[in-house]
């Protein structure tokens, strides 16, 4: 059996619908899970209960922990520990391999693109809490105790993300007629992982043995786009205004006294003053991969909000 925890969020989705490649015995657990395939089975468990983290672990050959937390500093510094010490010593008893799907918030700023083997330098709270989960999983593995691996993503754009800012920001507005907006300075290169080949890739690394005890990248199109070409080319595909609306630091600082998202968000902006290049060319290499390209991701995700505003939904 392979499990998923944290089963409702948009990589989990994609995961278990690549996960039928390699197996019919797919568990989704979370507090409400929801089948994605029509074989899957539903488990429903807190992560942050010991004793119902055990639960859902067992019988688990690979168990990928793609679970999130609320977006707050407090509380990933009080639940990250307590999650991932429940995942650890549940696939340890259980003799069941750990894929974590992990973000560079541990690597902090980075001059150049982000690899595998970037130094570890958080430079917000939020990356200081991720580099110490990182280090809690690697300290197993190096002590020989856990067969686990990273499998890092740059910010995520592609379907059904309603929580990503690309959509709230470009895909949303630009559907609406509205102008698209971006975050601090729209001429720096920004990497994003296209979701559907997140999950697809995800899947292929936690059924390759040999993937194991190593930190992997996923699939990004290394021709990373700045802000202003990414919106023009969404907006050609939706047929209006490229205009673009920037929000500066200060106007994010200001916006975050009264909306606690943008407050707690705004520790990561160095995300967005410089350019922010995602390397994968080492999955890309090892599995022969190509990942999709933003041209073709964007003109999927336009194709689907068009069809949605046809139609109602989604086809």
């Amino acid at each position: 059996m392979q499990t998923i925890l944290g089963a409702n969020g948009v990589i989990a989705m994609n995961l278990a619908r690549a996960l039928t490649h390699y197996t019919t015995d797919i568990r989704l657990v979370s507090r409400n899970p929801k089948k994605v395939n029509t074989n899957d089975t539903l488990f429903i468990a807190d992560l942050l209960n010991r004793e119902q983290t055990f639960k859902a672990v067992e019988g688990s050959t690979v168990v990928y922990l793609t679970a999130g937390l609320r977006y707050s500093s407090a509380i990933w510094e009080k639940e990250w520990p307590i999650l991932i010490r429940n995942v650890i010593e549940a696939c340890q008893a259980y003799n069941a391999k750990l894929v974590f799907f992990d973000n560079v918030y541990a690597l902090g700023k980075v001059a150049g693109p982000m690899t595998e083997e970037t130094t570890i330098n958080p430079c917000s709270k939020k990356g200081e809490i991720r580099a110490r989960v990182e280090a809690a999983i690697l300290d197993e593995v190096n002590s020989g105790n856990l067969q686990a691996l990273l499998a890092r993503a740059a910010d995520f754009y592609g379907p059904d993300t309603a929580n990503s800012f690309v959509t709230m920001m470009v895909f949303e507005r630009l559907r609406k007629g509205q102008k698209a907006q971006w975050l601090v300075n729209p001429d720096k290169k920004h990497s994003l992982t296209y979701t559907p080949d997140a999950g697809q890739a995800t899947a292929l690394l936690g059924n390759t043995p040999t993937a194991f005890n190593q930190i992997w990248h996923l699939p990004t199109d290394s021709n990373a786009l700045t802000g202003r070409e990414f919106i023009a080319f969404a907006a050609e595909k939706f047929g209006v205004s490229s205009q673009t609306k920037t929000f500066s630091k200060w106007m994010l600082q200001l916006a975050g006294l009264f909306v606690e998202m943008i407050r707690e968000s705004n520790e990561m902006l160095y995300q967005y003053d410089s350019d922010y290049i995602f390397d994968s060319s080492k999955f890309e290499k090892a599995f022969n991969f190509k990942p999709t390209t933003y041209q073709s991701g964007i003109e999927q995700v336009v194709a689907l909000s068009k069809l949605i505003d046809i139609n109602g939904k989604a086809q």
